[in-house]
Order: structure tokens, then C-alpha cells, then sequence
């Protein structure tokens, strides 16, 4: 059954019911205060899928890249201190494995064959959204299994990040801009986490020049940056939830700079990050930053029913973070239904695990 809702609908179940959900995780994940904080792994029961997720520090660091980094780009300037609070952020990129489990509505299926009965944490995940069927297979034939999922649209990446708060009990969004960085140079100030040296890079990202390239690669194939996260620089670009605005950093100063995010405010542009397989060197700089555009959809022939497919983005995915103090339930609701009153319009949804 499809159905033709508004925002409303979308936002529809309450961000504290899902706070309430049973977690299925490791004793690392409970955490209080920084000094606590472990790797840990989560695990969703139904849908036979693992992630890791790994601590990262709170701290100061300049965002942005000084006038002598080549290849760097005016939307860069001016580098700014910032400072973020401690959060975990996926080890690896999400991929096919787990997005399918929300794309497909796996979980729901293989509770049915295995004669499961729901939890609470799957009750409330069943009354939200899921991305309409895809009109083609949306890998492009370039992998699925162990490979980072690509083609989603901002709304669908932030939707995932509902929907999987709402499986495990535990608040995971996309990264911010300031988060992402961070995370990216481990402390480092070089252009890239291992240095200036683009010639190094194919020891750690997945480019365009590196050999005759024509897809992206399994997540976690390279060397992972210094705080261990892999596929920082290449592979696909990575979604984070800010809008893109040019000359953002200008405006940073003060309380500004703690934690800085800008809401989407409209449906083009959002920032994308690290670069990706299609992607020349100087598009991986931990610096370096992408504005999404509506001809990541000009071959979608579901428009305006889509709001889930980017069919010209092969290049763009996403990874997840979870903040050590979660948000209010109203800071949790702006974060993840920002700007839905103009992604949501028109758009096709499902429930499929109520069908």
C-alpha cells in the first residue's frame, strides 16, 4: 500500500517514544561521560546486520584550509576554530548490508520467515517511512555485499538515521559538517589525515587516477586515518546535515563556533564530503567540500514522487554518527525532519512492514 502523505504524516511518531526503545548493543555503548567512551558494535536481531561504531574525542580544531593548500577551493575560507563535542561515528561507511535492511524492509521479512515476534524497538520502527521500491538496481551493477550504499538523497540518509534510532534505542544522525572534519583529520592539519602528499593517497582513498577506475570498492579496502576510521578520503562522498552556504565559515564566531550546523532550509544544496571513485585527489582533502545539486536527480522518472533515489549520484553515500549527550527530543526532531515541508512535498511513501 502507498500512500500520499505530508511532513507531518512522515514525522508522525514521537522522538520520545523512540528514545524509549530497547537497545540491542554491547555494554560499550553505554557510555556517560567521555573518559567512558569504547568502540562498540551494534547489532539489529531481524536483519542480521553488524556496524561499528568508534569514540571520537571532543576538542578545537581550524575548520577549513589555510591560502597555501593546493587544490583548495574559496568556499573554504576563512579556516575558523571550532569546537565539537565527543560523539561515536561509524568505523566504515554504511553500506548495502545494512541500508538494504531499511531499503527493502529485510528486517520486516526475515522476522516473518523466522516466525519472530516484534519488540517494542520494532513496533516503533514499523510505523515509520520506507523508500518506495527503486525503479533499477540502484548499485549500477558495481557491488552489493561488504560495498558502501550510494544513491540515497539527503532525506532518505536522515530517515535511515530514524529508523535505526528507533531499532536499537540509541540517537544516531548524520555527522555535521564540523563533525566530519574533525573526525576526518584526527588531529592532523595537512591536507589530507596523512599528509600534503596526493602521491600517498592511493594507500588510503579510492579515486578517479587511481588506475582506470569505474566503481567504487568495498568499504574498509584501505588504510584507515589516525583515529581509525576507514574511507575518509574517497570511495563515495558522505553526506553530512548541513545545508551547503558558500561562504559559511565567514559567520562562525563565538557561540557559533561550538557545534556549528546550519538546518537545511530548502531542498538543493546539502554539503557531501571526502570525495569519492569519481573523483580526482584534490576532491579528498579533509578540507574539501560538495554541494548536492538537482541534476543528482535528472534521470529519475518518478519525479516528483521520489524523494529517496539520487539516480546520478553513484558517488555519494553516507556514515553515521551518535552524539555521548544526546539532544533534546525537539533538537532530535529539527535535526531529523529539517526542511520536509520541501523534500516531503509530493513525495511517495510506505509503510511496508504494516502492509
Amino acid at each position: 500500500m502507498h500512500l500520499i502523505v505530508s511532513c507531518l504524516a512522515v514525522a508522525a511518531v514521537t522522538l520520545a517514544s523512540l528514545a524509549a526503545a530497547p537497545t540491542a548493543t554491547s555494554p560499550e555503548a553505554d557510555a556517560k561521560i567521555e573518559a567512558e567512551m569504547k568502540p562498540y558494535t551494534e547489532t539489529l536481531r531481524d536483519a542480521e546486520v553488524k556496524f561499528d561504531m568508534l569514540p571520537i574525542k571532543g576538542g578545537k580544531f581550524l575548520l577549513g584550509s589555510p591560502d597555501s593548500e593546493a587544490g583548495r577551493g574559496e568556499d573554504e575560507s576563512p579556516q575558523r576554530e571550532v569546537t565539537v563535542a565527543p560523539f561515536w561515528m561509524g568505523k566504515y561507511e554504511v553500506s548495502w548490508d545494512e541500508y538494504e535492511a531499511f531499503m527493502f524492509s529485510l528486517d520486516c521479512s526475515k522476522r516473518k520467515v523466522n516466525k519472530l515476534e516484534p519488540t517494542e524497538a520494532d513496533k516503533l520502527a514499523d510505523t515509520l517511512v520506507r523508500p518506495t521500491k527503486p525503479y533499477t538496481d540502484m548499485t549500477f551493477g558495481m557491488g552489493r555485499k561488504g560495498y558502501p550504499a550510494i544513491s540515497m538523497t539527503h532525506f532518505a540518509a536522515r530517515m535511515y538515521c530514524k529508523w535505526l534510532s528507533a531499532k536499537t534505542g540509541h540517537y544516531y544522525r548524520l555527522p555535521t559538517e564540523a563533525e566530519w572534519e574533525y573526525a576526518c583529520r584526527a588531529g592532523t592539519t595537512t591536507a589530507y589525515s596523512f599528509g600534503d602528499d596526493p602521491e600517498q593517497l592511493k594507500e588510503y582513498g579510492v579515486y578517479y587516477e587511481d588506475g582506470d577506475r569505474e566503481r567504487y570498492e568495498k568499504i574498509g579496502a584501505r588504510k584507515p586515518n589516525p583515529w581509525g576510521l576507514y574511507d575518509m578520503h574517497g570511495n563515495v562522498n558522505e553526506w553530512v546535515l548541513d545545508e551547503y552556504i558558500p561562504d559559511r565559515y565567514s559567520k562562525l564566531a563565538g557561540k557559533d563556533a561550538i557545534n556549528p550546523l546550519a538546518l537545511p532550509t530548502k531542498l538543493y544544496p546539502h554539503v557531501a564530503r571526502g570525495g569519492s571513485w569519481e573523483d580526482d585527489p584534490e576532491a579528498l582533502r579533509s578540507a574539501a567540500r560538495r554541494a548536492s545539486n538537482k541534476d543528482w536527480k535528472q534521470q529519475d522518472p518518478q519525479i516528483p514522487q521520489s524523494v529517496w533515489y539520487h539516480t546520478d549520484a553513484k558517488f555519494s553515500g553516507f556514515r553515521i554518527v551518535r552524539p555521548l549527550v544526546e539532544p533534546s527530543e525537539e533538537e532530535k526532531k529539527q535535526i531529523w525532519d529539517a526542511g520536509l515541508e520541501i523534500e516531503g512535498k509530493g513525495g511517495r511513501f510506505t509503510y511496508p512492514c504494516r502492509d
